[in-house]
């Protein structure tokens, strides 16, 4: 009876939710009646006239249809395209934005990561200057700054850019399902990153996971799809951040190409992971803020819109002049959208390559605490959706509402938002649209440069040149392979560039093409005990040449026979290509795994990934942390919650939503009032999340690294019931056979090291004890409860020699006994 009462309960409180959802329907508008409700009509010359289209000599017979003019007076008539190759700010001013804030950025959160580390008390200095914290930044971040950094490295140029140029072309439904086919794949991944605390919590990347699993094989092919990823991730940022500053400012688009991934690489050297976190708060503080200022601007400030009901009556009279093919009514407002449609499946397809084939997304819940790994992906990807949507909500329709003179060109490169900012804010709309492209840009691009380092230096020269190496060659070698990717990453910039018809949104929606294939063996290798490595390996291979055949195929048949860059970007042919490589990757998989079931035993996983620390990390493992929030216990009651979380918000995106809209079909002024209410209102929600929440967090460490109050480091009040600090990896039987030698010399270690790492296969009397100094580790006296020079007899007793040593149990860094 109980039961059945709470499931009466939950019913009736989702009826009432999806009656209140829709309400808006009742009232759907039937045609666009020219004349009426404030509805301009065009001229009849005028209709489907495009101003490239009619461009003769430099001058085109096209005309703005609501008379709008230039924020300096002058008339839009006549005009071939709205930069028409002339930038709308000095190039001086670009090369500030690049080097000069680059610079002043770079300075502060160098000076940022300098201050904190010198605050941190002198016990815990060692942690901090360790490869383990360089890579994996303590794995101790909250889950406001993880929020934060899962916004910064998911806001890609392509998301400002693309998510507008949908918006232009197709209406409302592209930022709709631009943000809701992106923001899914990060609800998803929190019940991975779940997954990663409970199941292999000392990993740095991805491909330990799949050695551990799969061995060498496996490891060499999904190797190559990481750094696919990677490769494409980058050209996209670099490709729309060099357009739009080349456009704005005239900055030389090699130059910015160039320069761009090379003005985060300095505090990215000298912070690691750590860094991109810390800059994260500063980006996305100023995306969001350019965000508010265009949403109030557009629909609330002094402009020529300035209201919902003006930006509908527009848009209403613009669907009149350029009726949108598939759409109905040819209406840009409206969620019956055929090309709509068609993207948001290449959209959600592509995008789950994207976050979990991508080491940079790993390395985030990596480094997250247990307890702030599916709060922060949660947060964060709720947060997201309000970039493409109320961004492009704005500053798409927009283009369209003011009726600019973009040519689809110009749209194709990504140019609306800086042609709106323009248009409404002059050249200093021209600039904070720069700007913010620029902090979107460098954001994931240090991501990006601390995810190709990690694979480069764990999964390439640890795993296949030296298996020895040290926490100091780690860390060195890290800040090389960051400074080398990002000139590289320029480079393949520039290569892009130069092939003709490759653009932003080529590049966008073929991504799933290539790297779709390698998702659902990633996602195998962490969710299904019983995939072998012939499955894993046959999928995301089988899958990738599926989609490849299908992709080809389909352009061929629309090209006549022909196949180049244009029949490629066909719409038909992405999606089969898209759809190839996610859905045949995982059926592959399982015929091939099925006859022969793995059979895998995840406490191998524990075991075998705490070997391949380097350095020991007292937050590598799950049952050492100290807090309940953390407890392995508290990670299971985590998982049923965030299954069910996202589950049930990943519903509401792909079909509540969009079902709740399409009875609307074209939508009426209230309903749309009602639509731009929901993207201001959910647009100042993230702003608080990741700009203010983050600070809360933080505001301890804040105040002691300001020195307005000391910070008691040691947290023992929230201590569980039952800790125990044992963090040595030896007491555990760690296999450390996949990355360690059998025998070997004594190499260069931490003095504090398991003795295994100072020699190789070096007999232990009693595992995971730490030699002082880097000695051997021979028989202790049975009395000494500890075997380490000044540890305490007892628990409570004082400490010997006088050095200030923890109380028995517990791990280096804890306060001295007492």
């Amino acid at each position: 009876r109980t039961v059945r009462s709470q499931f009466n309960n939950k019913m009736n409180r989702a009826v009432v939710l999806f009656a209140l959802l829709a309400l808006p329907c009742a009232s759907a508008m039937e045609g666009i009646v020219c004349g009426e409700g404030g509805i301009t009509c065009p001229a009849k010359d005028q209709i489907l006239k495009t101003p490239d289209g009619s461009c003769v000599n430099g001058v085109s017979t096209w005309t703005n249809m609501f008379g709008y003019k230039t924020y300096d007076g002058k008339s839009y008539d006549g005009s071939c395209s709205f930069f028409g190759g002339v930038p709308a700010l000095a190039e001086g001013l670009g090369w500030f934005i690049i080097v000069g804030l680059g610079g002043i950025f770079s300075l502060a959160v160098s000076a940022a990561i300098y201050f904190g580390e010198k605050s941190v008390p002198a016990r815990h200095q060692e942690e901090v200057k360790t490869s383990e914290h360089f890579n994996s930044a303590g794995r101790i971040i909250p889950s406001g700054l993880c929020a934060c950094d899962i916004v910064s490295k998911w806001t890609w140029a392509t998301t400002f850019l693309q998510s507008s140029n949908v918006a232009y072309a197709y209406g409302i439904s592209g930022p709709f399902w631009y943000a809701s086919g992106a923001t899914i794949q990060i609800l998803l991944f929190s019940i991975f990153a779940i997954e990663i605390k409970r199941k292999c919590p000392s990993i740095h990347t991805v491909l330990e996971v799949v050695l551990a699993r799969w061995g060498t094989a496996a490891h060499l092919v999904f190797l190559f799809f990481c750094i696919m990823t990677n490769f494409i991730v980058t050209a996209m940022l670099i490709l729309g951040g060099a357009a739009v500053v080349n456009a704005v400012t005239g900055v030389n688009i090699y130059a910015a190409s160039m320069l761009i991934p090379i003005s985060v690489v300095f505090y990215t050297m000298q912070g690691g992971l750590m860094a991109c976190f810390i800059s994260s708060w500063g980006h996305v503080a100023v995306i969001y803020l350019a965000l508010l200022i265009f949403l109030w601007k557009v629909y609330a400030g002094p402009s020529e819109l300035g209201s919902t009901d003006k930006v509908w009556e527009n848009l209403m009279s613009a669907a009149l002049k350029y009726p949108v093919p598939g759409n109905y009514d040819g209406t840009f407002l409206t969620m019956w959208s055929r090309s709509g449609i068609f993207f948001g499946i290449i959209n959600i397809v592509g995008n789950f390559g994207t976050v979990f084939v991508d080491q940079s997304y790993w390395q985030g819940a990596i480094a997250a605490r247990p307890s702030a790994t599916y709060k922060g992906y949660l947060l964060g990807g709720v947060a997201w959706f309000a970039i493409p949507f109320s961004m492009a909500t704005t500053l798409g329709l927009a283009g369209r509402a003011l009726d600019l003179p973009i040519t689809m060109n110009e749209s194709g490169s990504g140019l609306v938002p800086p042609a709106v900012a323009v248009h409404l804010l002059g050249p200093g709309g021209a600039f904070l649209v720069t700007f913010q492209l620029f902090m979107a840009v460098t954001a994931t691009g240090s991501s990006e440069q601390v995810a190709v380092a990690s694979l480069c230096v764990y999964d390439v020269y640890k795993r296949y040149f030296n298996p020895a190496v040290t926490g100091k060659q780690i860390i060195y070698l890290s800040r090389v392979g960051i400074a080398i990717w990002g000139v590289i990453s320029g480079v393949l910039s520039i290569v892009l560039l130069n092939i003709p018809g490759i653009n932003l949104g080529w590049v966008y929606q073929a991504m799933g093409n290539f790297i779709g294939s390698a998702v659902a063996p990633i996602v195998f290798a962490l969710m299904w005990k019983d995939c072998t490595a012939i499955g894993a390996i046959g999928g995301a291979l089988g899958g990738l040449l599926g989609s490849m055949i299908a992709w080809l195929v389909i352009a061929a048949e629309v090209g006549g026979g022909v196949i180049n860059v244009n029949t490629l970007a066909n719409e038909n042919a992405f999606l089969g290509g898209n759809i190839t490589a996610l859905f045949l990757s995982p059926v592959l998989a399982m015929l091939l795994s099925i006859p022969n079931p793995q059979n895998y035993d995840w406490a191998d996983l524990v075991k075998t990934t705490e070997g391949y620390l380097i350095e020991e990390d007292r937050h590598a493992h799950a049952d050492t942390q100290m807090l309940e929030e953390d407890s392995p216990e508290a990670m299971d009651k985590a998982l049923y919650w965030t299954n069910r979380t996202g589950a049930v918000m990943t519903f509401v995106l792909l079909v509540a939503w969009p079902l709740l809209a399409l009875p609307q079909r074209n939508f009426s002024k209230s309903y749309w009032g009602w639509w731009v209410a929901v993207a201001f209102i959910w647009g100042h929600v993230a702003t608080f999340i990741t700009v203010v929440v983050p600070i809360w967090e933080s505001r301890a460490f804040l105040m002691h690294v300001l020195g307005i109050q000391k910070m008691d480091f040691s947290a023992t009040e929230r201590g569980r019931e039952g800790y125990t600090a044992d963090g040595s990896v030896a007491m555990r039987g760690a296999d450390k056979s996949a990355m360690y030698p059998a025998t070997g010399a004594a190499k260069e270690v931490s003095p504090m090291a398991p003795v295994e790492q100072v020699f190789p296969g070096y007999p232990m009397a009693y595992p995971g004890m730490y030699p002082p100094y880097g000695g051997s580790a021979g028989p202790m006296p049975p009395m000494m409860p500890m075997g380490g020079m000044g540890m305490p007899m007892y628990p409570g007793s004082p400490p010997m020699m006088g050095m200030g040593m923890p109380q028995m149990g517990m791990p280096m860094g804890y306060p001295p006994a007492v």
